[in-house]
């Protein structure tokens, strides 16, 4: 699947950073997938869904096989993900920052 850039007809939500994305702006976009900032596009290293903090992808154990330009935004950083209730801040992340998966 490969992202076409576009400008837009209609207001979007970036999948990458969750800002608006205006018409006549410039997105990227993939059928099923959404839209996204070109500069969104450009990320080298993922945020962590629960702290907003940098993900780590430098010393994830996933990433000579991950494709960041395409990978989902819900990676969590080592420091998330040893704390207690990982599962349950996790879910509230994402859940705040992807109301629509809620429904």
């Amino acid at each position: 699947m490969s992202w076409r850039k576009i400008p837009m007809k209609f207001p979007g939500t970036c999948i990458v950073c969750n800002e608006k994305i205006e018409i006549n702006e410039i997105g990227l976009w993939a059928k099923g997938l959404g839209v996204k900032h070109e500069k969104c596009a450009e990320v080298h290293e993922l945020q962590c869904i629960v702290c907003g903090g940098p993900a780590g992808c430098e010393q994830c154990e996933f990433q000579e096989i991950c494709d960041i330009a395409n990978v989902s935004q819900f990676c969590i950083c080592k420091n998330c993900s040893e704390k207690n209730d990982t599962f349950v801040s996790y879910q509230k992340a994402t859940n705040k920052k992807f109301p629509i998966i809620n429904s």
